[in-house]
């Protein structure tokens, strides 16, 4: 009697168990993990949660702390880093810039942990919300753009490297925090489309078309050419 190969020893693989490279492939790329589909309840409680962690005004309680005042009531009224800059202390410009990108990563990371994509890029959008419209403040927050990029380098790091380069880049050539702004965030659906697949690129989108809403003001500045540069002190932006 011949013995049987080692190949037909072989187990076949089970059909309905995802493969090692499926459960192993980062979770931006839509590959299927091998876990179910987060629940209705799951998604919703993600986003809230993403909106909460959003939407915590970073710029005002760091300004407020330093003794600067409102910031508010300062240069353009804007909560964000930009604005904070024009207080004159750059190390808290940097730090609610950190902060301001840091919660939106972190409302993306802990859904996605929790409970899988679906949750993330919900959690991300709220936390997107969370910032431009913060309950806290009269639905008057900030114009996203640190709470972007800080959710793009954690919902798919490498869009979100290539938005933050696009931003540099322009910031370089042109000076204009807006226009950097408008132009990387634009194009991030593009980048997310390519480098991080159909789920990626719908938040981008969403995340592009509130930056634009919220940056209207600017576009008007910028097509009269009245947007001030970056450094150019207490004016509106």
């Amino acid at each position: 009697m011949s013995r049987p190969s080692s190949r037909s020893r072989r187990t076949a693989p089970s059909r309905t168990a995802p493969s090692r490279a499926a459960r192993c492939a980062p979770w931006w790329t839509g590959a299927p993990s091998g876990s179910s589909r987060a629940d209705a309840v799951t998604l919703l409680v993600s986003a809230l949660l993403g909106y909460l962690l959003g939407s915590i005004p970073f710029g005002l309680v760091l300004t407020r702390l330093a003794g600067l005042g409102d910031i508010r009531q300062i240069g353009s009224g804007n909560i964000g880093a930009t604005n904070v800059l024009r207080t004159g202390n750059k190390p808290l410009a940097a730090a609610t810039l950190i902060l301001d990108s840091g919660k939106g990563a972190i409302a993306a990371l802990l859904a996605q942990a929790w409970a899988g994509p679906e949750a993330a890029v919900l959690a991300a959008g709220g936390a997107m919300l969370g910032h431009s419209f913060p309950v806290w403040l009269g639905f008057k927050g900030g114009k996203g753009v640190a709470t972007a990029l800080g959710v793009l380098l954690a919902v798919s790091w490498p869009v979100g490297v290539i938005a933050c380069a696009t931003w540099l880049a322009t910031a370089f050539l042109f000076k204009i925090s807006s226009l950097s702004a408008l132009t990387a965030l634009g194009l991030s659906p593009v980048f997310g489309w390519f480098f991080g697949g159909p789920l990626v690129a719908g938040l981008c989108l969403f995340i592009a078309g509130l930056v634009y809403i919220r940056h209207a003001a600017n576009i008007r500045r910028l097509l009269k050419g009245e947007e001030p540069k970056i450094g150019a002190g207490k004016k509106k932006a």
